[in-house]
């Protein structure tokens, strides 16, 4: 993932400088959507093991619902 951060930044820093090619242009967007899903994957895994305690010291779960 790091490599991956590494690169989209060094991306961003030269289309600022000095532009893309259409090939650089091509690569940020696929870079950009492989860090956004890994996110999102990632994100999920986290909410999956994530558990809501009341005020009794209950338990569970969170519903995909958000219930």
């Amino acid at each position: 993932m790091d490599k991956l951060v590494e690169r989209i930044n060094f991306l961003a820093r030269k289309a600022k400088a000095e532009g893309l090619t259409d090939a650089e242009k091509a690569e940020q967007q696929e870079l950009r959507d492989a860090y956004r899903a890994a996110f999102r994957r990632n994100l999920e895994a986290q909410l999956n093991n994530t558990y809501i305690v009341d005020e009794k010291g209950k338990k569970r779960k969170l519903q995909k619902d958000g219930h």
